[in-house]
């Protein structure tokens, strides 16, 4: 059994492995973030920067009508997009460079980018970084409707939620966010109707769409997905996303367990009962032995010196008859 004295070792192993970096250090990240946030508030985006000398420069794009919001050479030249000059600061902290977007407006909800440039030889080789969604919500957005506002389903039920973009544009895209507790895109559905569904709803989700209204159905819902839900939308020829103000708010309540707590204490009283009564009759029933045989033992010992006796007097007549 040899094999068996290596599993400690092998789980170990298996636990640390994520600690230790990949022989590739310049590999495309495919993380997503998604910030959530009012007009006014100010943004947070990080970009991860190796430090290495094989690095360029980093960009911060985006991907709506993609521009280039942010660069940073390798040297510490700069550039802002001149829109955003007023309301951009960055900030290198450590190997990540932090990029702070301030009074945040609608018409900065986008797809950002973090893209990284590397020497490869003679030539620049582009890596792309983090993807981050940005959600900024207006006092009165009106262009993507969503419904309900409010749903408070039960563990196990099921919930649709409704976009519908005013638009009639033909090439869009719809998607449903999950912006606070556990950020994620849930579903994105593409104007040639195909969609992205996230591992983590990818059995429990259903959608139909009809031109420019989609109703997505989760069902089996569990206690980790309440959350505040986003439909947001990217229409042609519009530099920005479209998002809706409010959103669905999403609380998940535990099934009622009454029924199922009253039986278990009736349950617990019958067997604390029955085990009660079981004690009584076994007590009783040792103290019921203790005194019959109590009562016995003189009975037996009378019996034996009676018989004793009555030997004695026979052996005495017997000598008697002899003289």
């Amino acid at each position: 059994m040899l094999w068996i004295s290596w599993l400690p070792t092998a789980s170990l192993f298996l636990l640390l492995l994520p600690c230790f970096p990949g022989h590739d250090g310049e590999e495309n990240e495919k993380s997503t973030d998604i910030i959530s946030v009012l007009e006014g508030y100010s943004i947070s985006i990080t970009c991860s920067m190796k430090g290495s000398e094989n690095e360029v420069g980093m960009y911060l794009t985006t991907s709506i009508q993609p521009v280039n919001v942010v660069y940073i050479s390798q040297h510490n030249t700069s550039y802002i997009l001149p829109a955003l000059a007023n309301r951009v600061k960055y900030s290198k902290e450590g190997r990540n460079l932090r990029i702070t977007l301030n009074n945040a407006r609608e018409s900065d909800s986008n797809i950002y980018q973090c893209i990284k440039y590397v020497k490869n030889k003679e030539h620049h080789k582009k890596l792309i970084g983090k993807t981050t969604i940005v959600v900024v919500k207006g006092k009165t957005s009106g262009v993507v409707e969503q419904s309900p506002l409010y749903v408070n389903p039960q563990q196990g039920q099921s919930v649709s939620i409704t976009c519908a973009l005013k638009s009639s544009h033909e090439e869009e895209e719809i998607s449903l966010l999950k912006t606070q507790m556990q950020p994620e895109r849930v579903l994105h559905v593409l104007s040639q109707n195909t969609s992205n569904i996230s591992s983590t709803f990818a059995n429990r989700l259903e959608y139909s769409k009809q031109e420019n209204k989609i109703v997505i159905t989760l069902h089996n819902l569990q206690k980790n997905d309440s959350d505040i839900y986003v439909c947001a939308g990217m229409v042609k020829n519009l530099s920005f996303l479209l998002v809706n103000s409010r959103g669905t708010m999403m609380l998940i309540k535990e099934a009622d367990q009454t029924y199922c707590s009253s039986w278990v204490l009736y349950s617990l009283i019958t067997v604390v009962a029955l085990l009660f009564s079981a004690l009584i009759c076994c007590t009783m029933y040792h103290v019921n032995m203790k005194k019959y045989f109590h009562k016995r033992k003189p009975n037996a010992v009378y019996e034996d010196m009676s018989y004793s006796s009555r030997l004695n007097t026979l052996i005495r007549n017997v000598y008697s008859t002899g003289d």
